[in-house]
């Protein structure tokens, strides 16, 4: 185990959450999410409370082999919000990345050089489509495999940990691991060769998607009947609140046409959505896509990593347009929608939160 003094870094973010402060970016976001906000766009702010400590440096390959580490890591990440003027909701995870489900069937992982500092990916199942077809026909749920065992268990730690610290316990919030989407699920079990199903073997396709739909909302509800979500009807997510109880990923459909999405995807996204509620996250391109994600009833915001590779106005007019939130949208693209007089109507909360995207 780490020899970390975690009581004077918890002593020190105690000391430095100012209640009344939490209490009034909670509000900011409420009437966000609700589509309250008033100005042109949602930028809420903080006032900063830097640390007088010297935070060591951690990478997360360290996290992985040692979840002291993975706890501090993730305390860390509070201390750089509080230090920070950007006005995000204080928030942890069990930082595990996309293999979380994929490992409790087998996938194995691969890591990267410490210096890149980035979470692991998982390679493909040996035998791919045909150990999918399996997996799907079994339908089984095994939490004692693969990372979902560190999962809860950096819950309890973080729930032990906290205890005797009020101010964390009460503004920090430990919200849902990545628990990806159930096509990058697929994706990641079987590989580039599930591309073939959709024409070759569709029937097996839809049974494994929708087993991997079981599977997330399975998970999502075992772990938020241990860790609930913010309230009834929101959740936090990288610091960012939404209405509903999930962001499901999608970054594995940017490689898929809107007549493949809509046939084979988002049946399974929408059943998501209509048990829990929630947001979409994408990396990559998504605006090809993104008007038949928005018809969903219970999806309520989207989350897009890279708006310059997309025709922006497409994923406006899908979402805003419509009622849905964008939040963590690249300030950038703000400030260059406001100037080319491109009305956001409130619905856009301007700034990344980098958890979203980097490994701390």
């Amino acid at each position: 185990m780490a020899n970390i003094d975690f009581k004077r870094f918890l002593d020190d973010v105690e000391s430095r959450i100012d209640a009344a402060q939490e209490q009034r970016l909670e509000r900011e976001w409420l009437d966000f999410s609700e589509l309250k906000c008033t100005d042109p766009f949602f930028s809420p702010r903080r006032t900063p409370s830097p640390s007088s400590l010297e935070w060591p440096k951690a990478v997360i390959n360290q996290a992985f082999d040692d979840m002291d580490w993975m706890l501090y890591l993730q305390l860390k990440g509070v201390s750089d919000t509080l230090a920070g003027e950007v006005g995000l909701l204080l928030s942890v995870r069990a930082n595990y990345g996309t293999g979380i489900i994929p490992t409790m069937f087998g996938t194995q992982l691969f890591r990267l050089k410490d210096e890149l500092d980035t979470l692991p990916g998982t390679r493909p199942l040996e035998d791919g489509v045909e150990a999918l077809w399996k997996i799907a026909e079994k339908r089984e749920i095994d939490y004692s495999q693969g990372l979902a065992p560190l999962v809860f268990e950096f819950g309890r730690r973080w729930k032990e940990l906290t205890k005797d610290y009020p101010l964390i316990t009460r503004y920090v919030y430990l919200y849902n691991p990545d628990l990806q989407g159930p096509f990058p699920l697929v994706d990641m079990l079987a590989g580039a060769d599930i591309y073939y199903a959709f024409y070759d073997e569709p029937e097996w396709l839809h049974q494994a998607l929708d087993h991997m739909t079981n599977v997330y909302l399975d998970f999502t509800a075992k772990w938020q009947k241990l860790y609930p979500p913010y309230d009834a009807g929101h959740s936090i997510e990288w610091g960012l609140m939404h209405r509903g109880k999930t962001i499901l990923r999608n970054d594995a459909v940017m490689n898929l046409s809107e007549a493949l999405y809509r046939e084979f995807v988002a049946p399974y996204d929408h059943r998501i959505f209509e048990a829990i509620g929630g947001g979409m996250h994408f990396c990559g391109r998504g605006d090809h896509y993104i008007g038949a994600a928005c018809e969903m009833e219970g999806l309520s915001c989207i989350n897009l990593s890279q708006p310059e590779w997309n025709d922006m106005e497409k994923i406006y007019a899908a979402s805003i347009d419509q009622g849905k939130l964008i939040i963590g949208l690249d300030s950038a693209e703000v400030l260059r929608a406001g100037k080319a007089g491109r009305n956001l109507r409130g619905l856009v909360q301007s700034g990344v939160a980098l958890s979203a995207y980097r490994s701390l």
